[in-house]
């Protein structure tokens, strides 16, 4: 049994539709137009113990309302979710004793008080014990260099600072499952990175279970080895990050430093495509699907004595464009 079952969940809204005109005023009132709008349509996936999964679409997509479902923040309209064997949005105090939670920039932090107060309450309310949470606390800030902030109150603290606090808050009680939903939005990119950093740690050293959301494609190639790709509500894909790059990089570019040609034969094939050739650098494109990079070697050095090499894989940011583009029908 999967840690995470999502089996043909659906998420509908009722949505009121105001009319424009004084003389409507009454009717939105007492008679409002109404429409229904499905948020997510008629998805199904399981995630197992252990696994980093990232979740990507455009706003409205259907990411942070299929996150809330799993979470049990909000009730699906109609199929089922299981998390650890249990319905989440029915029992939700014991799924929260199970997980952990960052939403964007909605901060649990209290405000007006240090950070390591808000860590104590923490403590208090998920029942942790002393010597786990002293011994988290002191792990957690040395990971995310938070010596220097630790009794600074909330509201003086930078964003990157108070994400940082947010991250590690949501994992002092141990959770085995964590949910982060846009955890590095406007960040810098030294937090990003060490935020990025403690994540992997604390799932290689824990197991921890992640799914994260973010617009950030550097945040999901670092960190998750499975996406789940999400267009109006419904699943566009769902596999690992190589399959993805595999399936969905049109052309990668190799760039070669030879110190002589052994042959002047051309070698653009369908597979090879020749960018530059000169002064001992050759830059070819080629197609990862058609072609591995060990082929792709083979083939210049049969032409070319070849001292270097390097690979620029297209950005994940373009594939997921590229997908996006052909769903809409665009050239």
């Amino acid at each position: 049994m999967s840690l995470i079952e999502v089996d043909h969940v659906s998420k509908n809204y009722d949505v009121i539709l105001q009319r424009s005109g004084m003389e409507n005023v009454w009717k939105n009132i007492f008679c409002p137009d109404r429409k229904v709008v499905c948020a997510v349509q008629d998805i199904s996936f399981a995630i197992e113990a252990g696994e980093l999964v990232g979740f990507i679409g455009e706003n409205g997509a259907g990411k942070s309302t299929t996150i809330k479902m799993i979470s049990g923040i909000l009730f699906p309209t109609s199929g089922r979710i299981s998390v650890a064997g249990i319905c989440p949005y029915l029992k939700r105090e014991k799924n929260a004793r199970n997980i952990g939670a960052v939403f964007g920039q909605r901060s649990r932090l209290n405000w007006d008080l240090p950070m390591l107060d808000s860590f104590e309450l923490h403590k208090e309310i998920y029942r942790i014990d002393s010597g786990s949470y002293r011994k988290n606390v002191d792990r957690f800030i040395e990971m995310l260099h938070m010596q220097d902030f630790c009794n600074t109150p909330v509201r003086q603290l930078s964003l990157g600072q108070r994400m940082k606090a947010e991250v590690a808050l949501s994992m002092l009680h141990e959770p085995a499952i964590l949910y982060l939903d846009e955890p590095t939005i406007g960040l810098d990119v030294l937090a990003k990175q060490q935020i990025r950093e403690f994540i992997k740690e604390r799932n290689r050293l824990e197991g921890i279970t992640t799914i994260l959301t973010s617009h950030d494609m550097k945040d999901l190639d670092s960190i998750c080895k499975r996406i789940i790709i999400l267009s109006k509500g419904s699943i566009l894909f769902d596999g690992s990050m190589e399959r993805f790059k595999q399936e969905y990089t049109k052309e990668s570019v190799a760039e070669f430093t030879y110190a002589e040609k052994r042959s002047d034969q051309d070698i653009s094939s369908g597979s090879v495509r020749v960018i530059l050739d000169r002064e001992h650098r050759l830059v070819v494109g080629y197609s990862p699907a058609k072609m591995t990079t060990a082929q792709l070697v083979e083939t210049v050095s049969a032409r070319y004595e070849i001292n270097d090499f390097t690979i620029k894989a297209p950005d994940i940011e373009d594939m997921v464009r590229g997908i996006y583009e052909r769903e809409e029908g665009m050239p």
